[in-house]
């Protein structure tokens, strides 16, 4: 896998062993370009696997950066990924919803890449509303399969856009 874009692009990241479905380049190209401009914005990567996204955001600008991944497997490969990047990248080993509920600060923007398999997603979108991690105005963005459907409104997370590549789907939530 290549980064996309910003200052690091074209730098190749290494994929982990363990289950795992990397984000295609046109869909992580497209949602940054949906995202914007992302100069010192904060980033937070729930299910981060080999800590793409993270490195994309932070190409792009975004500081700090935080990556919660629980499968310990990955540890070393994401940590190899991240070393490339100047900017912060703090990795937390544990699962999302954990992270979310003693997590005490609010992000910019927050992305979930939970496992395609995976029942109850919508816990992460309503644990995400339920302890404010996504700043007032700020993006919740969440991949899943097209066979799934979420809410337009979850508490004060109304959903902005929504983006098909494929059988993925990228669903986009502000904060109001």
């Amino acid at each position: 896998m290549r980064v996309t874009g910003g200052i690091y692009r074209g730098r190749i990241v290494k994929c982990p062993k363990g289950v795992i479905r990397p984000a295609m380049d046109r869909m992580r190209e497209s949602m940054f370009s949906v995202l914007g401009y992302m100069d010192g914005l904060s980033f937070l990567d729930v299910f981060s696997g080999s800590g793409m996204i993270g490195i994309e955001a932070a190409s792009r600008g975004a500081c700090p950066v935080e990556l919660v991944e629980k499968d310990k497997i990955k540890k070393s490969v994401i940590l190899q990924n991240i070393s490339m990047v100047e900017t912060a990248i703090n990795l937390n080993m544990m699962p999302g919803e954990v992270y979310i509920k003693q997590c005490s600060r609010e992000f910019d923007i927050v992305h979930f890449d939970p496992p395609f398999p995976m029942k109850g997603k919508e816990k992460f979108l309503e644990l995400a509303d339920k302890h404010n991690i996504v700043k007032k105005g700020g993006t919740l963005m969440m991949h899943y399969p097209d066979e799934e459907s979420y809410d337009d409104q979850i508490g004060s997370l109304r959903k902005y856009d929504l983006r098909k590549y494929g059988r993925s789907m990228l669903i986009f939530y502000t904060r109001d």
